[in-house]
């Protein structure tokens, strides 16, 4: 049950995001969001910094699942060309909103949060310092053309229309092509 709860406050948290506007996350708000008493959701999450670390450890948890499910295999196993080809994938395929870029953004200001990411996603986006120059050259601008789109669907600023996602997919996919040397 107490896992069900704090999920359900987690939860809540990122609906305060998603507020029109921009949400603010106060443990006074969250705990009215999940429908507890202030006291209750300090149970599970006893300050702000609290919370957020969790909400952070949440949505890392959501892109976690989305990468293992695209990849296909356990994260071990898997090339850094396929890790990145599955983090652009995810990047332009899955839906992400104004609650995803806050917590993600909030990360800069907060070195326990910046920890986080960077330890959640580091084993998908560091590449080897071998890799050949133009193996790197490709993968990295295939990563950032992906961080770009999600976070312009986040954000809602100048989205990516959906006519263009196709071709914007297909650009991706060159990028990640694996050519064999010659």
């Amino acid at each position: 049950m107490a896992k069900n709860a704090k999920l359900h406050i987690l939860d809540g948290a990122l609906d305060l995001l998603r507020a029109e506007g921009g949400g603010t996350v106060t443990l006074d708000a969250a705990a009215k969001q999940a429908g507890l008493t202030k006291p209750g959701l300090m149970y599970h999450f006893p300050t702000k910094e609290a919370l957020m670390l969790a909400v952070v450890n949440h949505v890392a948890d959501r892109w976690e699942a989305l990468l293992l499910q695209r990849l296909g295999q356990p994260l071990e196993t898997a090339s850094h060309q396929q890790r990145i080809h599955a983090y652009v994938e995810v990047a332009l395929a899955e839906p992400f909103d104004r609650a995803d870029f806050a917590i993600f953004s909030d990360a800069h200001y907060r070195a326990a949060f910046t920890h986080t990411w960077v330890r959640r996603f580091e084993p998908w986006l560091t590449l080897p310092d071998d890799l050949p120059g133009p193996v790197r050259g490709r993968l990295t601008a295939a990563r950032l053309l992906a961080d770009g789109h999600w976070m312009a669907a986040a954000t809602d600023v100048f989205p990516v229309p959906e006519r263009d996602h196709a071709h914007l997919l297909a650009v991706a996919e060159g990028l990640l092509k694996d050519e064999a040397p010659g």
